[in-house]
C-alpha cells in the first residue's frame, strides 16, 4: 500500500482516470464498429448536437428466429422483439446518421384467454408476472452506431447489457444489422436483419445468429389501393354508402381499434372452395382476425396501414407471424363511407428474409348506420380474392363482422326495434301486471344493469352481466342519472346484453334480447337472439347461426327493499326439446344493489369507521381514570381481580397479533376496496384502529402489570391469590364448556342460524371464526370475574373506578345496541366494520341477553364496592364461619 503526502501527488487523479477509461472504451467501441460495421456502412464524424425526433427507426414485435441460448422460451410461448431510436445526429455524409437506440428481446406468452364479456367490456385473464421458464425473460442493449438513409443499411454494435431479469448473466456484446429504408411502399415494407452474439470466446455470452423481420414505419407510399380504386375494384358495394356512418378515417380507425378484432363468416362451402385467407392454405381457416395499425396518415390523405391477424385465441399482443398475417394499406372513401383496403400475404422461412407475397386480398370494412337485434356490429365488411376462381391463392368470400355489442354509439347510429310485436304476445300477463307499491329503478338510470349468477338445472353456476344498450330511443351508454319527471309512459321498449362466463358443460356465450319493460312494477320481458359461436375456434361454415327462439324474463328488486330481495329470472327456449339448439331452463338470481343503496352503505361504513375510532380512543380514556385512580388509591390495587385484567389485554392483544401487518401492508385484497375503488382511506382507518388499540393494550398492560406487583409486596395484611385462584377455578370450566358448545354449534351449520346459537348478518364459515367470537363474548362479560372475586374476598373496596367499569361495559355494549338498530333497516351491505358479526355474538337475541347481562355486572359491582361483595348473597352466606382458639383452663387440683 502506497500514501502520498500533502506535497505529492499521483500521476492520475480520479478524474483524469475517469476520462482515460472514456477515451478508452469510444476507441475500444469505434475499433469495434470498424470491425463489424464499416463494410455495411461506413462511419462518418456526428455533430454534437441531436436532431428533433421526427419518424424515427422504430420496430414493434418484430418476428425473431434463433438465439435460443439468448432467451428460453417457456411453454407456450414466443420471443418477440423491440427496437427504438434515443438519439439521431447528422454526420459529414449528408445521407448518414449516427443513431443510439435501445434494443429489448423478450419472451411473450400466448397461451389462450379466459375470455368472456362482462356487459360491454371485456374482461381477460392476466398470466403471471413471473419469469415462464427457466433463463432470461428479457434482455435489452444499449447500441450505438451508422444508417445510411439511400441505401438503407443500419448497423450498430452493444458492449454491454442493459437490463434483464437475469441479473448473473455476463454482459454480452452484439451486432445488428437491419434493411431499414427511409421511403417505402408495400414491397419494401418489411424490415429484415440479424443480432449477432460478439462473444464468440465465452462460453456464457455467445449465442447462435438471429434472424428479425419486422415493418417499417417511416415515410410509406400507397400505392395499391388507388391502383384497385381505378381498376373499381370495390364497386359493388356502392349501394351501400347509405347504410354506413363516419365522415372521415379516424372515424372508423378508432371504432377499429376499440374492437379490436372481426368475426370471420365464411359464405363458401369450404370443402369445394378454399377458405384459407392466409399464405395460401398454410394458415388455415380462422374464426377471428385482429387488426394492428402501423400508422395512418391523418385526415387529409385519408390513409391507414394495418396488420391483419387471423386469431386463434392467443393474446392480442403477438409478434409478427407471417403465416398468419396480411400486411394491407387502406384508404377511406368520403362519398362511399367506406374504408377499402388490400392485403398481401407475408412470405417467411425459419432462416430467410421476409419478403410481401400475393397483393390479391380485398377488404372493405363500414360502420352501420342501424343497430338491430341480430346485427349489433359496429364494423361490417367483406373480404374476398381479386383472383379466378381456379388461379392460386384464390379463396371464397368471407364475410366481416365486429363482435356484437362491443362498441357503438357513434353519432348518427339508431336502434330499431323489430321484435316488440312477438314481446306483446309472449308476455302481456307479466309485463301488464300491476305493483305492489314498491318502487323500481327508473328506465335512465344506471340501476337497470346489474352481475347475475346463472343457474341449469344440474346445479352448474355461472357468472355473467346484464345491461341495457339501449332504452327508448336512447343508447345506454350516453345517458346520465336522471330526473323522476323523465319517465312518462308505463311501459318502455328496452334491448339489453346478456353475458354469461363458460363453466364445466355451460358454453361462454352472449345473448341480444329486446322487449318491455315496466318501471311500475319492475317486470322485464323480451325476446333473445344468440349468435352461433364455434366451439373451441373452428372456423364457421356457410351461414352465421343466429338462434332468436329465447325467451327472457326477470324482476327488479324494489328500490326501497329492507328485506334483501333481489333480483330474480329465467332464461328459456321456446323451442322443442328434440330441437338440437334447445336448451334446458336457466335461472338467473341477483344480489347486486342499486346506486342509492350503495351510498347509502357507503356512508353507514363511514359512520362505522367513525364509531370505532371514537370505541378505541375511549377504551384508552376509561383504562386511564383507572390508573389515575389506582395511582391516588394505591391500596386497592390488590382488590382489583387479576383474571380480569388478564381477559381485557388478552382481548386487545390477540387482534393485534392476528393483524400486525395492516399497520406495515396496505395493499391487500378487499371486497370493498375493489368495489369502491377506494384510494387508501378504508387501510389508513384500519391502521389508525391498530394504533389505538395498541394503545389501549399497553395501559392495560400497566394496569396488570401493578396490579400484580402490589399483590408480591407484601403489603397487604392477608393474601388475595388464593380468592383469584378460585375465580379462575370456577370461570375457567365456564368458559371451557361454552366454547365446547360454539364448537359443536360450527359442526351443524343450521345451528348457526338459530337466534341463541350463532350469530346475523354473516354464517360462520370456519372453526376459528366461531371461536374466535366467542372470544368476544367473554369480552363482553369481562366483569364476571370482578364479581366472583368480590364475593370470594369479601371485598368492600372500591377496586374500579366508575368510569373505568361503566365507561367500559358502554364500550361493550353499544354494538349490539347498534346491531339491533341495524337489524330493522336493509340487509344488504358491503361490509360489517362495527358490530362485526365475526368478532362477538350479534343477533336479536344475543344482543337483548348481552346487553342485560352487561347491566346486571355494573349493578352487582356497584353494589359490592358499597355494601360487600356478597351484599346480594342471602345473610347466611354473607358472613363466613370464623373459628377462635380458645385457651384450655387446666385443672391444677386435680
Amino acid at each position: 500500500m502506497v500514501f502520498f503526502s500533502k506535497s505529492q501527488r499521483p500521476p492520475v487523479d480520479f478524474l483524469d482516470f475517469l476520462l482515460l477509461l472514456h477515451l478508452i472504451t469510444t476507441v475500444s467501441a469505434a475499433a469495434d464498429y470498424s470491425h463489424h460495421c464499416n463494410a455495411v456502412v461506413e462511419a462518418s464524424p456526428p455533430s454534437s448536437t441531436p436532431l428533433p425526433s421526427s419518424h424515427p427507426l422504430v420496430l414493434d414485435l418484430a418476428k425473431v428466429n434463433g438465439g435460443d441460448t439468448l432467451l428460453v422460451n417457456g411453454e407456450n410461448s414466443t420471443r418477440g422483439l423491440n427496437f427504438f431510436t434515443r438519439k439521431t445526429f447528422s454526420t459529414q455524409n449528408p445521407h448518414v446518421f449516427k443513431v443510439e437506440g435501445t434494443l429489448n428481446i423478450r419472451v411473450i406468452r400466448f397461451g389462450n384467454l379466459t375470455r368472456f364479456r362482462r356487459g360491454l367490456r371485456l374482461v381477460h385473464y392476466r398470466p403471471p408476472r413471473l419469469p415462464l421458464s427457466s433463463g432470461a425473460y428479457s434482455r435489452s442493449f444499449s447500441v450505438d452506431g451508422f444508417w445510411d438513409s439511400l441505401s438503407g443499411k443500419l448497423c450498430m454494435i452493444s458492449s454491454g447489457k442493459m437490463g434483464s431479469f437475469d441479473r448473473n448473466a455476463a454482459s454480452l456484446g452484439v451486432v445488428l444489422k437491419l434493411d431499414y429504408w427511409n421511403v417505402s411502399d408495400i414491397r419494401t415494407s418489411l424490415v429484415n436483419g440479424t443480432l449477432e452474439s460478439l462473444d464468440k470466446n465465452s462460453k456464457n455470452g455467445y449465442f447462435d445468429k438471429v434472424s428479425i423481420l419486422g415493418v417499417n414505419r417511416r415515410f410509406y407510399r400507397y400505392t395499391l389501393v388507388e391502383k384497385a380504386r381505378k381498376e373499381n375494384g370495390f364497386g359493388k358495394f356502392d349501394y351501400l354508402a347509405s347504410e354506413s356512418l363516419g365522415s372521415d378515417v379516424l372515424s372508423i380507425v378508432n371504432v377499429i381499434m376499440m374492437v379490436r378484432s372481426v368475426d370471420l363468416v365464411y359464405n363458401s362451402d369450404c370443402e369445394k372452395v378454399s377458405c384459407d385467407v392466409f399464405v395460401g392454405g398454410e394458415g388455415g381457416r380462422k374464426p377471428r382476425m385482429l387488426f394492428h395499425k402501423i400508422d395512418s396518415l391523418g385526415e387529409e390523405d385519408e390513409n391507414v396501414r394495418f396488420l391483419l391477424r387471423g386469431w386463434d385465441g392467443y393474446r392480442y399482443r403477438m409478434p409478427l407471424m407471417p403465416s398468419v398475417m396480411l400486411i394491407s394499406e387502406g384508404k377511406w372513401d368520403k362519398e362511399k363511407k367506406r374504408l377499402d383496403m388490400v392485403g398481401c400475404r407475408i412470405l417467411s422461412g425459419e432462416q430467410e428474409n421476409g419478403s410481401v407475397g400475393d397483393c390479391s386480398v380485398r377488404l372493405s370494412l363500414r360502420m352501420p348506420s342501424k343497430w338491430t337485434i341480430t346485427e349489433r356490429s359496429a364494423i361490417v365488411g367483406e373480404m374476398w380474392s381479386s383472383k379466378r376462381v381456379n388461379e392460386l391463392g384464390y379463396f371464397g368470400s368471407v364475410e366481416l363482422r365486429s363482435t356484437s355489442n362491443s362498441y357503438g354509439k357513434d353519432d348518427g347510429l339508431t336502434y330499431e326495434y323489430t321484435m316488440i310485436e312477438n314481446v306483446r304476445k309472449l308476455c302481456a300477463e307479466r309485463v301488464l301486471l300491476k305493483g305492489k307499491g314498491g318502487r323500481y329503478p327508473n328506465p335512465l338510470s344506471l340501476d337497470m344493469r346489474f352481475d347475475m349468477i346463472v343457474t341449469n338445472k344440474k346445479g352448474d353456476t355461472v357468472w355473467g352481466y346484464s345491461s341495457p344498450l339501449t332504452v327508448g330511443d336512447t343508447f345506454f351508454s350516453q345517458i346520465q342519472e336522471p330526473q323522476e319527471s323523465q319517465i312518462h309512459d308505463s311501459m318502455v321498449n328496452v334491448s339489453f346484453v346478456l353475458a354469461l362466463g363458460s363453466h364445466n358443460s355451460m358454453e361462454s356465450t352472449e345473448i341480444s334480447a329486446e322487449g318491455l319493460y315496466n318501471p311500475n312494477n319492475g317486470q322485464v320481458c323480451m325476446i333473445g337472439c344468440k349468435h352461433g359461436t364455434p366451439a373451441d375456434w373452428e372456423p364457421i361454415n356457410n351461414n352465421f347461426l343466429v338462434d332468436c327462439d329465447i325467451l327472457i324474463h326477470f324482476q327488479y328488486a324494489p328500490l326501497n327493499s329492507t328485506s334483501g330481495a333481489s333480483t330474480k329470472g329465467t332464461i328459456e327456449s321456446t323451442r322443442k326439446k328434440l330441437d338440437p339448439l334447445y336448451f334446458q331452463p336457466l335461472e338467473i338470481s341477483s344480489h347486486s344493489i342499486y346506486g342509492g343503496q350503495a351510498r347509502e352503505s357507503i356512508w353507514r361504513m363511514d359512520v362505522e369507521i367513525t364509531m370505532v375510532l371514537i370505541s378505541n380512543t375511549l377504551a384508552c380514556v376509561f383504562v386511564g381514570f383507572q390508573l389515575f385512580y389506582v395511582k391516588r388509591n394505591p391500596g386497592i390495587l390488590p382488590s382489583i381481580s387479576i383474571i380480569m385484567l388478564l381477559i381485557l389485554t388478552l382481548g386487545h392483544m390477540i387482534p393485534l397479533l392476528l393483524n400486525f401487518e395492516a399497520l406495515f401492508l396496505a395493499n391487500r385484497n378487499r371486497e370493498e376496496d375493489l368495489y369502491l375503488s377506494t384510494d387508501g382511506w378504508l387501510e389508513v382507518n384500519e391502521v389508525l384502529v391498530r394504533v389505538i388499540t395498541m394503545i389501549v393494550f399497553l395501559l392495560e398492560s400497566r394496569l396488570l402489570q401493578i396490579t400484580w406487583s402490589s399483590r408480591n409486596d407484601g403489603s397487604d395484611e392477608r393474601s388475595l391469590w388464593p380468592a383469584d385462584k378460585k375465580v379462575l377455578y370456577l370461570s375457567l370450566p365456564l368458559y371451557i364448556v361454552g366454547g365446547a358448545i360454539a364448537w359443536f354449534a360450527h359442526l351443524f351449520p343450521k345451528s348457526q342460524q338459530s337466534p341463541y346459537i350463532g350469530l346475523s348478518g354473516q354464517e360462520q364459515q370456519t372453526l376459528w371464526g366461531g371461536l374466535r367470537a366467542y372470544g368476544g363474548l367473554i369480552l363482553d362479560g369481562f366483569l364476571l370475574p370482578q364479581v366472583l372475586f368480590n364475593v370470594l374476598s369479601e371485598s368492600k373496596e372500591k377496586a374500579l373506578s366508575p368510569l373505568f367499569y361503566v365507561g367500559t361495559t358502554i364500550l361493550r355494549l353499544l354494538p349490539h345496541i347498534y346491531d339491533l338498530y341495524r337489524s330493522n333497516g336493509p340487509t344488504w351491505s358491503l361490509s360489517y366494520i362495527y358490530a362485526n358479526p365475526r368478532t362477538g355474538y350479534y343477533s336479536t337475541a344475543w344482543d337483548i341477553i348481552i346487553s342485560g347481562g352487561g347491566l346486571v355486572f355494573v349493578v352487582l359491582i356497584f353494589l359490592q364496592q358499597k355494601y360487600g361483595g356478597r351484599c346480594f348473597l342471602p345473610k347466611k352466606y354473607r358472613q363466613s364461619s370464623m373459628y377462635e382458639m380458645v385457651p384450655a383452663i387446666g385443672n391444677e387440683s386435680l
